[in-house]
């Protein structure tokens, strides 16, 4: 505007003419745009952490999952679902994109994992039955971590163990192929007290490796001197100590497993550290044997057959058992073979000191002075058997005391030889051998021609016997023959009547008792006239008087 002033035209104003003046900036208008732009955020913001985070599960193949429907659970609450279902970019997989709820996400760290439910049947039994009407779901088992993850892999199968839970945790190393499975129970003296968690095999060492988790409080259980073998549920075991058999448990006989212990006279030791290394044996006698891990190794060159001696058996002295056979042959192809023994067998032992003092540590060169003592004093190696159903043979230890080999000591391929005497079997297959020699030589015709005679005479005297027992039948059939016991009942009767005649009561009786006395009588009044006729003969006829007429008499000295 200009400084000029205003005339009294101008002062007059028009009605039709629009007034000029100042007007505000802001309208009320865009109050109702900007409040609803605000309702919009906050809706946008409230949305966006309510729907939760997103989460990417990779699994082999989507069996039973499906987008919009598959539910994510944990302890069988709900907390996110399956919204994509879709292949990677490579092909190979499949990928699972999910939505959590919010207030599950602290659980989405590192170390948690997911599976999918579904029917399962195992050892332990069925599982996930309540899936078959309501469908397969994926299970989280949260982790520890304090790390965060949006993308993990989804098992194959379900956890052996839940995080959180106390224990141990050890590997086993072993070569004997596949005898574990994931899910195998550990025992302990016929209790369960863990499960094997992974098993696996290690193309580099060939060798299978597992890792098992020892629940607490039994993780205790675990030592230095602990050790491991499978649980085949039935051991049958025949060798030269005879037939043995060992039941386990019934889930170890329907599915095996692993049982561990301390072995007698093993020292327990400490208490294992996590992820230790120990063997898995094939039996509790294995574990046991491979407990001595002190040794001396000797050369046996055996002349005799080596037929039914085999890796493992014991080794002998006077009953007690001090070592084991190592290999059977050893080193048959080498050149010291035919140089020293010509086609003796080279067989190689071990003599385990342990046997004898226990399974603590001994002084393996002061046995080794010991046995050379031995050795020097006549010690001898023989084979034996052992069981003589199976035919097994066992080394055996004795001194030769007969003093007919003199001790030299040899050595074959850096191994001491321990000497060797045929004796025991060898002897007795001799034995066997001389006695058929012998019966080979006897002249066989001459006894096979009198076992004919002696045939015929025999065939004549059961002839004869036939007659003999035929003519007594027809005896016996004759009617004469069979009158007999009733003639002979008639005779006993007449008797027995007889009999009864004479008893104290029958007259008859009582008279030759009256005879009898008078007879007794009559003797007793002739017994002096006997004595006079005896006396003097002619008493009778002349009268007895005395003679004054000496009697001769005989001189006496």
């Amino acid at each position: 505007m200009s400084d000029e002033p205003i005339t009294a035209e101008e002062k007059v104003v028009d009605p039709h003419r629009a007034k000029s003046g100042k007007q505000s900036r802001f309208s009320p208008i865009w109050i109702v745009p900007i409040v609803a732009l605000l309702i919009g955020l906050w809706l946008i913001y409230d949305n966006y952490t309510r729907i939760g985070p997103r989460i990417t599960l990779t699994m082999a193949n989507a069996e039973g999952i499906e987008a919009g429907k598959t539910m994510i659970k944990t302890r069988n609450v709900d907390i996110g679902q399956v919204e994509q279902v879709r292949l990677s970019d490579d092909l190979t997989h499949t990928l699972i994109i999910a939505r959590i709820n919010p207030e599950a996400e602290p659980m989405l760290v590192e170390d948690s994992r997911f599976w999918v439910v579904k029917p399962r049947i195992g050892r332990e039994g069925i599982s996930g039955l309540n899936t078959v009407l309501s469908g397969a779901y994926i299970q989280l088992q949260p982790g520890e971590s304090n790390i965060e993850e949006r993308e993990f892999m989804v098992l194959e199968q379900p956890p052996i163990s839940t995080l959180g839970i106390q224990g141990l945790r050890i590997k086993l190393i072993s070569q004997l192929g596949n005898s574990l499975r994931v899910g195998d129970p550990v025992t302990y003296q016929g209790f369960n007290v863990g499960r094997v968690e992974s098993a696996e095999f290690d193309s580099e060492r060939r060798e299978m490796r597992h890792q098992l988790f020892i629940e607490s409080p039994y993780d205790v259980l675990v030592t230095e001197g602990t050790r491991f073998w499978s649980a085949s549920g039935v051991d049958l075991k025949l060798d030269s100590e005879g037939f043995k058999v060992n039941i386990a448990s019934l889930e170890a006989l329907l599915g095996g497993g692993v049982t561990f212990g301390v072995l007698e006279d093993l020292p327990v030791g400490s208490p294992a550290q996590a992820d230790s290394v120990y063997t898995l044996y094939g039996d509790e006698e294995s574990a046991r044997q491979e407990a001595y891990t002190q040794y001396l190794e000797y050369v046996l060159l055996i002349e005799d057959t080596v037929r039914g001696l085999s890796k493992g058996a014991p080794v002998e002295f006077r009953g007690i058992r001090i070592g084991t056979v190592s290999s059977v042959p050893w080193k048959f192809t080498s050149p010291e073979r035919n140089a020293q023994s010509g086609f003796a067998i080279p067989v190689l032992i071990r003599l385990e000191p342990q046997r004898l003092g226990g399974k603590e540590k001994v002084n393996i060169e002061e046995w080794e002075a010991r046995f050379d003592r031995m050795l020097n004093a006549g010690l001898r190696a023989t084979l034996k058997s052992g069981n003589l159903l199976t035919g097994s043979l066992f080394v055996d230890l004795n001194f030769q005391r007969d003093g007919t080999y003199e001790f030299v000591a040899r050595t074959f391929e850096g191994h001491q030889v321990l000497p060797t005497s045929s004796t025991g079997l060898a002897q007795i297959e001799l034995k066997v051998s001389n006695l058929l020699d012998k019966l080979n030589q006897l002249e066989v015709e001459p006894i096979l021609t009198g076992m004919d005679r002696n045939l015929e005479s025999s065939e004549t005297m059961l002839k004869e016997i036939r007659d003999l027992t035929a003519s007594i039948q027809t005896l016996v059939n004759a009617s004469e023959t069979q009158e007999i016991p009733a003639n002979i009942n008639q005779t006993l009767a007449e008797i027995r009547t007889t009999l009864q005649g004479l008893s104290p009561d029958s007259s008859a009786y009582q008279e030759m008792t009256g005879t009898l006395q008078r007879l007794e009588k009559l003797l007793r009044d002739i017994q002096p006239v006997a004595r006079t006729l005896g006396e003097q003969p002619n008493a009778l006829i002349f009268d007895r008087r005395n003679s004054s007429d000496p009697l001769p008499r005989a001189p006496t000295e």
